[in-house]
């Protein structure tokens, strides 16, 4: 096998964005008159979206009306905090520069919208540009369908078995596996405690993202 392109998704997988979500769950909630929550509780939260972040800060209900008037008001506080606490997961650097040196292409796909995700990533200390980034309004639908993954592809010159996802989410490694691109589980993400991982059905699973290079030199070899 030769892996041509390896893609990631955003947040917990290659940047760790929590810090940023922490501040700004907590900030809502000081608005509305309620004590800060617990790290850890919104970090479990994190790649569920905004949404689910809303209604951790608002305790609110699936259904609640009351959403997303709140929705506005986190991603108004997201704008002005957005990458001002991010960083890169121990290993991605290292990772990316393997991969670059080796002739890869990198790239990102998530359903982050791309007014967050563009800026944020101009922000980062990446070797190169991506080749791709493929956010929620580039496509007509978004993961865990197999569209965001195969545009990816076409943009990195790639089948999508010549390509590898990495993602923290099952709606990752759903779109991943049914674009026909291996998949890997990064268990250094924003996983909820009580997730049952082998359900997912990833290719891989990495407790590190220093791991990485190791497993494309293992696929490649």
């Amino acid at each position: 096998m030769k892996l041509k392109a390896i893609l990631f998704d955003l947040d917990g997988t290659l940047l760790d964005t929590a810090p940023d979500f922490i501040f700004c769950v907590n900030q809502l909630r000081e608005q509305l008159g309620k004590p800060p929550l617990a790290e850890a509780a919104i970090r479990a939260q994190v790649s569920n979206g905004a949404r689910a972040m809303t209604r951790l800060a608002g305790e609110l209900g699936e259904g609640d009306p009351a959403i997303d008037t709140l929705n506005q008001q986190l991603l108004t506080i997201y704008q002005e905090a957005l990458g001002k606490s991010s960083t890169l997961f121990l290993g991605i650097h290292d990772s990316l520069c393997w991969a670059v040196e080796r002739g890869m292409h990198w790239g990102i796909i998530t359903n982050k919208p791309s007014r967050f995700t563009l800026p944020l990533m101009a922000q980062l200390d990446v070797p190169t540009a991506p080749s791709t980034v493929v956010c929620p309004d580039h496509v007509s639908r978004s993961k865990p369908d197999p569209e965001p993954m195969l545009l990816a592809c076409q943009h990195c010159g790639c089948e999508p078995s010549e390509a590898i996802y990495f993602g923290d989410h099952a709606r990752d490694i759903e779109a991943g596996r049914a674009a026909g691109m291996l998949t890997v589980a990064c268990e250094w993400g924003y996983i909820d405690p009580n997730e049952n991982i082998e359900h997912w059905q990833a290719d891989f699973r990495l407790r590190s993202a220093t791991e990485i290079p190791a497993l494309l030199a293992k696929l490649n070899a």
